[in-house]
């Protein structure tokens, strides 16, 4: 503030040749303007100090934070479920085009998560103020989201090493770009084709155990997306219960855990399992869909002693946004974008046309959940 309030000085004397022609026309000189409303900005700032306390939540609108619970679980099963249903069930007709728009709009969805929704937040709660001045030496959120994604690369890696060598003694070839059989040893459910079907050889396979690496890999796939989104949907209902802006916030993690969900769905059909396996789609998207509700249930519990803002809240829900976001970043750009687009056989055949359409929906998805970055 001292800086600011030199300056101002300095302008002022600065300006001071020009006070005649400011005398003429009644307008103060933009410089001595600008400097004025800095430093009234920063005197406002800081004399309004931050909460740290370790309690006291918002006790305002409990029946509509009790009901939250509720409308958030109908929206978050809805959203997951959907796009599982459509794809897996016969009785369920649902427009091919319909299908694909949920896919790529999720996909988007997924990748503004990352960059707007935890590595932002990830890095306003780690510089909070009310953290020691160690925090602020060092871009901790920065580093914390890009060891996650590294760890999670080595982990690819290394399934891809283990996975191609148990295959390869099965007599299945391995592509790299991840298509065709046992290809989800290394990506999970995003290198399928949409078209791609099983043949009667791949499931007496899948029968007697050969698709048993490739399912583990997709199960581990898909542990890894939901870990980094349910670590921050559980946040979010903790924040939401105790939030004294109860109803903004209300409106938009609707929205917000919605199309998540879609996102989260759209990843969860795609998945190619032996039968035996088929659960584990409606068992990740049911998981997806109570963690919000279970968060603002906690938030409920302990609101009168759970401060967000609290020193310990800030580095708890800085670093856990923090490695949400370097796991869904390399989720969302490497197996999203790169082998949805790149690496797709379907995609690379594909017209001008379709291209142009999923990357619209892409684009649409990442538009709307950025925006909604704003509020919550």
């Amino acid at each position: 503030m001292c800086f600011i309030y030199n300056n101002f000085l300095a302008r002022d004397v600065k300006c001071q040749h020009n006070g005649a022609h400011a005398a003429m026309t009644g307008r103060v000189p933009w410089p001595s303007t600008f400097s004025l409303i800095l430093f009234v900005g920063d005197a406002v700032m800081s004399s309004t100090p931050p909460d740290c306390g370790s309690g006291g939540g918002a006790d305002t609108y409990t029946g509509l934070r009790i009901g939250s619970i509720f409308v958030i679980l109908a929206t978050s099963t809805g959203g997951a479920f959907f796009p599982v249903l459509a794809k897996r069930s016969r009785w369920l007709k649902v427009p091919t085009s319909v299908f694909e728009f949920a896919k790529y709009f999720g996909s988007g969805v997924i990748i503004a998560t990352a960059f707007i929704h935890l590595l932002a937040s990830g890095i306003s709660e780690l510089g909070s103020p009310c953290l020691s001045p160690a925090w602020q030496l060092y871009p901790y959120a920065l580093g914390f989201a890009m060891l996650s994604l590294f760890v999670i690369f080595i982990v690819e890696i290394i399934a891809f090493r283990v996975g191609t060598a148990k295959l390869a003694a099965l007599g299945i070839k391995q592509d790299p770009h991840g298509h065709g059989i046992g290809s989800h040893a290394t990506h999970g459910p995003e290198g399928a084709d949409s078209d791609e079907k099983l043949t009667s050889s791949d499931l007496e396979g899948a029968q007697s155990g050969d698709f048993d690496d490739s399912a583990m890999a997709q199960v581990i796939g898909v542990f890894i997306l939901e870990f980094g989104v349910l670590l921050h949907s559980l946040l979010i209902g903790l924040t939401l219960a105790v939030d004294p802006n109860f109803i903004v916030l209300f409106i938009v993690i609707v929205f917000h855990q919605t199309f998540e969900a879609l996102g989260i769905g759209s990843r969860l059909a795609y998945m190619r399992l032996p039968p035996r396996y088929n659960y584990i789609p409606y068992c990740a998207a049911f998981l997806y869909a109570i963690t919000t509700p279970i968060g603002i249930a906690a938030g409920l519990g302990i609101r009168n002693t759970y401060n967000p803002n609290s020193t310990t809240a800030s580095i708890v829900s800085g670093i856990m946004d923090s490695l949400s976001a370097g796991i869904l970043l390399y989720t969302g750009l490497v197996e999203l974008m790169a082998h949805e687009f790149l690496f797709s056989k379907d995609m690379n055949r594909a017209s001008i046309k379709k291209l142009a359409y999923a990357l619209c929906c892409m684009i649409l998805g990442t538009g709307i959940m950025a925006l909604l970055g704003r509020w919550a």
